[in-house]
């Protein structure tokens, strides 16, 4: 019994120092690899020395910045129709749901959602009638 547990983590450990000796490290410089598909001789012209008074050198390891777009953003309707059902209550009795971090308060007058303004507060539109 002791054998064959003994075998086991042998094994084990052995398959996993096997593994772990394989890990690929890639290099910081930048490596060509020649392509087969082009077989046919290049011609050099020969280079003239002359070189403009200022001339910005550029190092063969910089690797030119990636352009980032910034994601368009989504835009939200200000107005929504919710059935009241699927609103919150908030703890003035005023109706309100949320959509992906969007906050539209029931206008009372109307039946409509209203994305948030600061005018809400006042606008006794938004709040229940009693």
């Amino acid at each position: 019994m002791y054998k064959k547990t003994l075998l086991i983590v042998m094994a084990f450990t052995c398959f996993l120092l096997n593994s772990c000796s394989k890990k690929v490290h890639p290099s910081k410089t930048a490596t060509v690899i020649p392509s087969k598909s082009n077989t046919s001789p290049e011609i050099k012209k020969p280079v003239i020395a002359v070189q403009p008074a200022e001339t910005k050198k550029v190092d063969s390891t910089e690797m030119p910045k990636p352009v980032i777009k910034p994601k368009p953003k989504t835009e939200f309707p200000k107005v929504i129709t919710v059935n009241d059902e699927a609103a919150s209550k908030s703890v003035d009795g005023r109706l309100y749901y949320d959509v992906m971090g969007h906050r539209y308060w029931k206008n009372f007058k109307d039946g409509k959602y209203y994305l948030f303004d600061k005018s809400m507060y006042n606008n006794p539109d938004f709040k229940p009638s009693k």
